[in-house]
């Protein structure tokens, strides 16, 4: 299965629009899917609106769980990567990221700023 890297600069405002979740690999034995190092993997909806008032849900699986990330939050998608995919007659387009973050609200910045000058 081949990458496509998504610019997420060109996704306009990403926003949480369904918590982070553990990834199910299996729905029978609600077995927890894992990468090769053990790692839980999580799922992450994230709204896209770019210009006008389409908005996308795309979820997007991300290795280890989202810290700070909570519905409704905008947030910075760090290293998207798309896969196109076919099993029988179903196909679609995967998304996964290396890291998926808050982003600071303006006071908090501030603060932060505010902190790292004293």
């Amino acid at each position: 299965m081949q990458s496509i890297p998504v610019d997420t600069t060109r996704l306009g405002v990403l926003r949480c629009a369904v918590a982070p979740e553990p990834k199910i690999a299996d729905f029978e034995s609600k077995e927890v899917k894992k990468d090769r190092d053990g790692n839980t993997i999580y799922t992450v909806g994230v709204t896209v609106r770019q210009e006008g008032r389409r908005v996308s849900v795309i979820e997007i699986s991300v290795t280890g769980e989202p810290k700070g990330v909570d519905e409704g939050q905008e947030v910075r998608v760090t290293g998207l990567e798309a896969f196109a995919w076919a099993m029988g007659d179903r196909h679609g387009i995967s998304f996964r990221a290396a890291a998926i973050t808050p982003v600071p609200t303006a006071p908090a910045a501030a603060a932060q700023r505010k902190a790292g000058d004293a």
